[in-house]
């Protein structure tokens, strides 16, 4: 097998093989260091790379495996696999710069929770992918490392603002990737780069707690290049921990069980655009062409939107909610160091008013009881991401 085809083959495979001593996990991040000093200068997706530190961590994975003997099941579900992390998650010895000139130089004493499950699990850190600053808006560019281009053709965005990890991904990169998604962070590069992205519920994947730990605004969740490998990750990532109160009391295990289903007889809402949120018409005219592979699982496809109403308002107020809390010393020390959307968005938060609050919680609880209904009659909604 040569190092490109490791590259590009799942990250369960990659399991099975390294756990199998079919392949070391030395071999394995040789061919995506080989991969990332290839494609990467004309991508721009990895932003820190790690190579020595990768490779001394990968013989120390070897190790370990040699040492299991044939109990492979001591191992870590992520052992000796490679993993990059988006650089608004904080790594230990690491640079993380949030995408920010304000952090060019930062490097935090201790990793964020998600790091630790993955390293815990095994994972082995290879380097760091590229985000807008402090992760604002739907494509990945910052002051710090320029703009990550689209695999597929370099004058496209790729989205964001986990751009640079579905880039990584989609280009051989790395095996897995982790990634954020408050409105669409962790799907929205996915969809632009072919890749798989998964926004957890809240609480299913914890974090530590923050200015604001009850909020459900904002996620940590997987990215790769399968469904099988998000699930992989997820065993990983999810599993309860007390330094989030959201956090949901159940084992990573339950991602293990078997993805095959039957699928005759489901019923799935298909929606162009929620009714009146604006789709481009190629992505629709994309996206139609899928209705016949849930049909031919067995399926009853039926165009039916739910009642999104009162969304927009309601998520934007909370959006501004979650930058004034987040960015306020960051406005008074060091606002002419900071993009306009986030300057824009903190400020907009700054003028909420209690009945501003109250009205987005109204909308957000509405429509949770709208969708419950809705969902009572449709197992799945397909609609654009």
């Amino acid at each position: 097998m040569s190092k490109n085809e490791l590259c590009f083959k799942p990250a369960t495979e990659l399991s099975q093989l390294l756990k199998s001593k079919a392949l070391s996990a030395t071999e394995l991040m040789e061919a995506h260091i080989a991969q990332i000093e290839s494609v990467n200068p004309k991508l721009n997706a990895i932003v820190t790379f790690l190579p020595e530190q990768a490779l001394e961590a990968a013989k120390q994975a070897d190790e370990t495996i040699s040492k299991s003997n044939s109990d492979s099941n001591s191992l870590g579900v992520l052992h000796g696999l490679p993993v990059a992390h988006k650089d608004l998650t904080s790594t230990k010895g690491i640079r993380t710069t949030f995408g920010s000139p304000i952090y060019k130089d930062f490097v935090p004493d201790k990793n964020d929770l998600l790091v630790d499950k993955l390293q815990t699990a095994g994972a082995l850190t290879l380097g760091k992918t590229n985000t807008p600053e402090f992760g604002a808006g739907s494509q990945t560019f910052n002051e710090v490392f320029g703009a990550t281009c689209n695999p597929y053709d370099q004058t496209k965005t790729c989205g964001g603002s986990s751009g640079g990890a579905a880039v990584a991904l989609a280009s051989g990169m790395v095996p897995i990737a982790d990634g954020s998604d408050m409105g669409g962070s962790l799907r929205n590069p996915a969809s632009f780069c072919n890749i798989a992205g998964f926004r957890p519920s809240p609480g299913r994947v914890p974090s530590e707690a923050n200015g604001l730990a009850w909020s459900p605004t904002a996620v940590y969740g997987p990215m790769a290049r399968t469904v099988s490998d998000i699930a992989l990750m997820m065993q990983a990532m999810s599993g309860y921990d007390s330094r989030d109160p959201l956090s949901i009391k159940e084992s990573g295990d339950v991602f293990a069980k078997p993805l095959e289903r039957d699928f005759k007889g489901v019923k799935v809402a298909w929606s162009k655009n929620l009714n009146d949120f604006p789709v481009d018409p190629q992505v629709t005219e994309v996206l139609e062409k899928q209705r016949k592979v849930f049909e031919d699982l067995g399926c009853i496809v039926e165009e039916v939107s739910p009642d999104f109403s009162g969304a927009d308002n309601s998520f934007t107020t909370f959006r501004a909610q979650h930058f004034a809390n987040g960015h306020r010393d960051h406005l008074v020390k060091h606002r002419d160091l900071l993009k306009e959307s986030v300057i824009w968005n903190t400020e907009e938060g700054f003028k909420l008013t209690s009945a501003d609050i109250n009205l987005a919680e109204r909308q957000r609880s509405e429509l949770f009881m709208r969708l419950n209904r809705f969902m009572q009659d449709y197992e799945y909604i397909l609609m654009p991401v």
